[in-house]
């Protein structure tokens, strides 16, 4: 499982018109599954995302977690985090988990974050988005629960 985490003033997703999911302060988190992925891994990586300490404190320091800033989370599944761009010009997704695992993770990396307390607004698993977010720093953090 990886993650592209982004500290944001604000983002939201659309899918064609509609904006399916929005947050103010808080995180971005662009969520990719591998077929080996477990049950265990997404609820390590909901505990690790919602504990970074990456808001600023009263002194300007990145000691405060989305928790302590009253920020949400937005979550969109990006099955392109696997894609393999080694050999010729077209990435290979083979890394990527097939819709049928990838979904049931997806959505429980939704309900652990939820389950500690941090609200959660979501992309459309599988549809065409349109992500819009105010990166704030920028601060972006790459992780990999393997």
């Amino acid at each position: 499982m990886r993650a592209v985490v982004q500290r944001v003033r604000s983002a939201r997703v659309l899918v064609g018109d509609e904006v399916v999911g929005a947050i103010g302060q808080g995180l971005l988190v662009l969520l990719g599954v591998a077929p080996t992925d477990t049950v265990a891994q997404v609820h390590w990586l909901a505990d690790k995302v919602v504990g970074l300490r990456i808001f600023a404190d009263a002194d300007g320091k990145m000691n405060r977690g989305v928790a302590e800033i009253g920020g949400g989370v937005l979550v969109v599944s990006q099955f392109t985090l696997y894609g393999d761009c080694r050999k010729g010009r077209r990435p290979s997704f083979v890394g990527a988990a097939a819709p049928e695992i990838a979904e049931p993770l997806y959505e429980a990396f939704l309900n652990g974050v939820r389950a500690l307390g941090i609200p959660v607004a979501a992309g459309r698993f599988g549809a065409l988005m349109q992500v819009e977010l105010v990166n704030d720093g920028p601060v972006t953090l790459i992780i990999d629960a393997h």
